[in-house]
Protein backbone atom coordinates (compact mmCIF):
# COMPACT_ATOMS: atom_id res chain seq x y z
CA UNK A 1 0.00 0.00 0.00
CA UNK A 2 1.34 3.63 -0.82
CA UNK A 3 0.44 7.10 0.31
CA UNK A 4 0.39 10.04 -1.74
CA UNK A 5 1.88 12.92 -0.44
CA UNK A 6 -1.82 14.76 -0.26
CA UNK A 7 -2.85 11.70 2.33
CA UNK A 8 0.04 11.83 4.63
CA UNK A 9 -0.48 14.33 7.77
CA UNK A 10 2.54 14.76 10.16
CA UNK A 11 1.92 15.87 13.44
CA UNK A 12 4.40 16.82 16.16
CA UNK A 13 2.70 15.32 19.60
CA UNK A 14 6.50 15.92 21.49
CA UNK A 15 5.79 14.38 24.97
CA UNK A 16 2.17 13.13 25.18
CA UNK A 17 3.51 9.86 22.36
CA UNK A 18 5.60 8.67 25.27
CA UNK A 19 2.65 9.40 27.91
CA UNK A 20 0.60 7.16 25.14
CA UNK A 21 3.27 4.43 25.51
CA UNK A 22 3.65 4.13 29.15
CA UNK A 23 0.25 4.24 29.58
CA UNK A 24 -0.52 1.31 26.69
CA UNK A 25 3.04 -0.56 28.48
CA UNK A 26 0.95 -0.08 31.93
CA UNK A 27 -1.79 -1.28 30.85
CA UNK A 28 -3.88 1.46 32.09
CA UNK A 29 -6.83 1.18 29.73
CA UNK A 30 -7.30 -2.28 30.64
CA UNK A 31 -7.14 -2.13 34.41
CA UNK A 32 -9.96 0.76 33.76
CA UNK A 33 -12.02 -1.14 31.90
CA UNK A 34 -11.97 -4.27 34.34
CA UNK A 35 -12.41 -2.43 37.21
CA UNK A 36 -15.50 -0.07 35.56
CA UNK A 37 -17.17 -3.04 34.21
CA UNK A 38 -18.97 -2.28 30.63
CA UNK A 39 -22.74 -0.88 30.14
CA UNK A 40 -24.56 -1.98 27.03
CA UNK A 41 -24.96 1.61 25.95
CA UNK A 42 -21.78 2.53 25.94
CA UNK A 43 -19.99 3.36 22.80
CA UNK A 44 -16.29 3.85 24.12
CA UNK A 45 -15.23 2.11 26.78
CA UNK A 46 -14.05 4.01 30.34
CA UNK A 47 -10.49 3.30 29.66
CA UNK A 48 -10.46 4.85 26.59
CA UNK A 49 -11.72 7.65 28.37
CA UNK A 50 -9.23 7.70 31.12
CA UNK A 51 -6.46 7.62 28.50
CA UNK A 52 -8.04 10.59 26.47
CA UNK A 53 -8.49 12.58 29.64
CA UNK A 54 -4.79 12.17 30.62
CA UNK A 55 -3.44 13.50 27.20
CA UNK A 56 -6.04 15.95 26.94
CA UNK A 57 -5.42 17.46 29.93
CA UNK A 58 -1.33 17.16 29.10
CA UNK A 59 -2.33 19.63 26.10
CA UNK A 60 -2.94 17.22 22.94
CA UNK A 61 -5.84 18.85 21.36
CA UNK A 62 -7.77 22.23 22.73
CA UNK A 63 -10.94 20.60 21.81
CA UNK A 64 -13.52 19.53 24.74
CA UNK A 65 -13.89 15.90 25.59
CA UNK A 66 -17.17 15.16 23.72
CA UNK A 67 -15.28 15.81 20.56
CA UNK A 68 -12.92 13.18 21.01
CA UNK A 69 -14.99 9.92 19.46
CA UNK A 70 -13.78 11.79 15.89
CA UNK A 71 -10.22 11.03 17.48
CA UNK A 72 -10.54 7.48 18.68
Amino acid sequence: MSFSESQIKVQDIVHLGIVAGIIDEMSLVDLFNQLLGTHPQEIIRAGQVVKAMILNGLGFISAPLYLFEKFF
